[in-house]
């Protein structure tokens, strides 16, 4: 019976990833945080597509209830460009490759699930009620990937922790 491979999220969230530490060689060390630093650097990039998603559904809403008198096209430099939502993160350089293993059912992953529905071409047509319903799907994909996001930054600083105790430790 072979082995299924795991998800590199899996991999870096599973208790064992972080056990033994101090018997890792440096170099071992590194390769782990290196991992993490990946797995990061995507979850941060689809939260802020959550974000933007977000964004644009919220320009919608308040352009509807009269709030807002632009068109979506008007304001989309501004709703691309405006807003902070990325919080404090790692402070890691975005690599290519963005395909992180965040499959949360059957067949495709939620978050391709949430970002391939095309509502912003149908926009227009979409009910308030359904546009609700859309921007609730993504609050909570954001919420999940978020706390993976926490869990990935634990498992990094204890890697850390554990590169930068080594340095410290070296006798003079």
């Amino acid at each position: 019976m072979t082995e299924t491979p795991r998800r590199r999220i899996d991999i870096v969230l599973a208790p064992d990833f972080v056990d033994g530490l101090g018997s890792l060689s440096l170099d071992e060390l590194r390769d782990r945080r290196e991992l993490v630093d990946g797995v990061e650097t995507e979850l941060s990039f689809y939260r802020r597509l959550l974000h933007g998603r977000m964004d644009l559904l919220d320009f919608e809403r308040r352009r509807r209830s009269g709030e807002e008198t632009r068109t979506l096209i008007e304001a989309l430099p501004e709703i691309l460009t405006g807003g902070d939502h990325t919080g404090g993160g790692m402070g890691r350089q975005i690599r290519g490759g963005f395909a992180p293993d965040l499959e949360f059912g059957p067949g495709k992953r939620k978050i391709d699930q949430v970002l391939e529905d095309g509502f912003l071409a149908n926009l227009p047509s979409i009910g308030d009620e359904e546009l609700g319903a859309i921007r609730d799907t993504l609050v909570e994909a954001e919420r999940e990937i978020s706390e993976r996001r926490r869990g990935v930054h634990g498992v990094h600083d204890r890697l850390q922790g554990e590169i930068t105790g080594r340095y410290t430790d070296v006798p003079s």
